[in-house]
């Protein structure tokens, strides 16, 4: 396991620590701990994208995916509007 000094800075009122380039993450978030000898231990939360939208398609049933078909293959009535 390789090791760095860094610096621990203040941001608002949170202390912030810089992570050199040979440590940088892959996502935007952690989760923090300290073990019982004080250490702090991060752990990146992989990023799954798109789970949430996945999630959210598996709710819609065959009868709403037919009526939006319907209703895309249904044209528009055009509009009358004022001339500019």
């Amino acid at each position: 396991m390789s090791e760095r000094t860094t610096r621990v800075f203040n941001n608002g009122n949170s202390q912030a620590v810089r992570i050199p380039a040979e440590f940088r993450l892959s996502t935007d978030r952690v989760i923090i701990s300290r073990n019982k000898r004080g250490e702090l231990i991060l752990r990146p939360i992989t990023v799954k994208r798109g789970t949430a939208l996945l999630k959210a398609l598996e709710q819609f049933d065959d009868d709403f995916i037919e009526a939006l078909q319907d209703d895309r293959a249904t044209p528009l009535p055009i509009q009358d509007r004022e001339p500019l």
